[in-house]
């Protein structure tokens, strides 16, 4: 009975406040959907692939071969976004940012036990993504032999330009989805806030609750003309 009890009173209580949810719940997707549609500059990505595979000459390629190659993509992995490398990348395309910055743009994986490795770089530019990608792997193919000794870099794929390229942020109808539940749990939480902050008596169930008594009677308001005593009215005496 309790539960029951409860339940209604927590729909009467949403149903009170509708207005509120639901004017929340408006205001945070508006915001969402202006700031992912006008403010946040689109972001293009484009990725290029490079295979770690040890050079040899009419030597079968042993497994010893193949694990030093998979040991050394992690510390590749570190290399690519070094400031070693990206100097160069920077000095070659001509870029106005720091080593640093463009570091935060490139993101480097691959698979697990997997010889590839990918490139992945964001841009406001979707041809400056492409040129900094095939950039970062043409300079790391280069550098690498003086860095680490070894010669095993190929270039697997280059980044291409499409000729309609979307971008993959801001994601806006997921944005927009998330800043409405955002605006839900906002209203709904405010509702209750307000109904829990609210101590006045409006109803007689409220007198039962805080009391503990039955309600034996109600005393009806009397407004000014029920006050009003009507005078007898005197009839003429007849003479």
């Amino acid at each position: 009975m309790e539960e029951s009890i409860s339940l209604i009173e927590i729909l009467k209580i949403i149903q009170k406040r509708l207005f509120l949810i639901l004017s929340l719940v408006f205001v945070c997707s508006g915001i969402s959907a202006i700031i992912s549609y006008y403010v946040l500059p689109p972001i293009y990505e484009a990725e290029t692939q490079i295979l770690v595979n040890q050079k040899n000459s009419g030597q079968e390629y042993g497994w010893s071969q193949l694990e030093t190659d998979l040991q050394l993509i992690d510390t590749y992995n570190v290399i690519i976004r070094s400031p070693v490398i990206l100097t160069k990348v920077i000095e070659k395309l001509k870029l106005n940012t720091t080593p640093e910055s463009l570091a935060g743009q490139i993101n480097v994986s691959n698979a697990d036990n997997s010889k590839v490795v990918n490139i992945r770089v964001e841009d406001e530019s979707p041809l400056k993504s492409v040129e900094i990608a095939n950039t970062v792997a043409e300079v790391f193919k280069e550098e690498i032999p003086s860095l680490m000794n070894v010669d095993n870099i190929s270039i697997l794929s280059v980044a291409k330009l499409s000729e309609n390229p979307s971008p993959v942020k801001p994601n806006k109808l997921i944005n927009v989805a998330i800043a409405a539940i955002i605006g839900l749990m906002l209203g709904v939480g405010l509702a209750f806030l307000l109904a829990f902050l609210d101590t006045t008596i409006k109803t007689e169930q409220d007198i039962e609750e805080i009391l503990a008594l039955p309600i034996m009677g109600i005393v009806k308001s009397i407004s000014e003309k029920d006050l009003e005593i009507p005078l007898p009215s005197r009839t003429p005496r007849g003479n």
